[in-house]
């Protein structure tokens, strides 16, 4: 997209996950727009209780459009393991407990998949973006990324955030956390929906 020098988008980010802000950070890079964390805007934590991964995402970007007045931007992601029946999918960040401690995380995952043999360790990485002009945007603009792969049986890696550490990417033979940020971006769930949304604006501006 090519970045407009007199119309950049201030956009309210609904997340105050760090690595999340570092990854879209990277993505929006030139796009011509500009975020700005919920939190340093005092917005508060929107309580998330869809059942689907857009319902939680909707009502994030609607909570900090409500309260900043801003064109605010969400995603809800997780890890979908087809042994575990999907588990812990809408949950992901808080699967051993609200406080959404990633190592317990990762803990909690590898004991209950402990018996479970590599090729059944099937899994994927879903990210569901949405972006609402307004907080009453009737029709807003919604976006999909998929990353499929597999489990390991331990952590690998210091890069990432999350699952990252035992999230097999096969095309690479490693975990999502010894990825470069760079190739993280091109391949992972959330760099997909970015571009979906970004290509989104764009045919908008056309």
């Amino acid at each position: 997209m090519t970045t407009s020098t007199n119309k950049t988008r201030r956009i309210v980010l609904a997340s105050g996950n760090a690595g999340k802000l570092r990854e879209f950070s990277a993505l929006l890079a030139g796009s011509g727009f500009e975020f700005v964390r919920q939190s340093d805007l005092h917005v508060p934590e929107a309580d998330e209780t869809g059942l689907t991964f857009v319902e939680n995402a909707i009502i994030k970007a609607r909570n900090a459009a409500e309260h900043t007045g801003l064109p605010a931007l969400a995603d809800d992601s997780g890890l979908e393991v087809d042994a575990l029946a999907g588990e812990p999918g809408i949950y992901s960040s808080r699967y051993a407990g609200p406080g959404g401690d990633n190592g317990a995380n990762v803990i909690k995952l590898l004991a209950a998949l402990k018996d479970v043999p590599h090729a059944e360790r099937t899994a994927r990485f879903r990210c569901l973006i949405v972006y609402l002009r307004h907080a009453a945007d009737p029709t807003p603009l919604i976006c999909q990324g998929t990353w499929e792969g597999h489990i390991l049986d331990a952590p690998r890696g210091n890069g990432g955030f999350g699952y990252d550490p035992v999230f097999l990417v096969p095309s690479y033979e490693c975990s999502a956390a010894e990825l470069p940020a760079k190739i993280k971006n091109q391949l992972s769930h959330r760099g997909q929906a970015m571009t979906a949304l970004l290509s989104a604006f764009s045919a908008a501006r056309s």
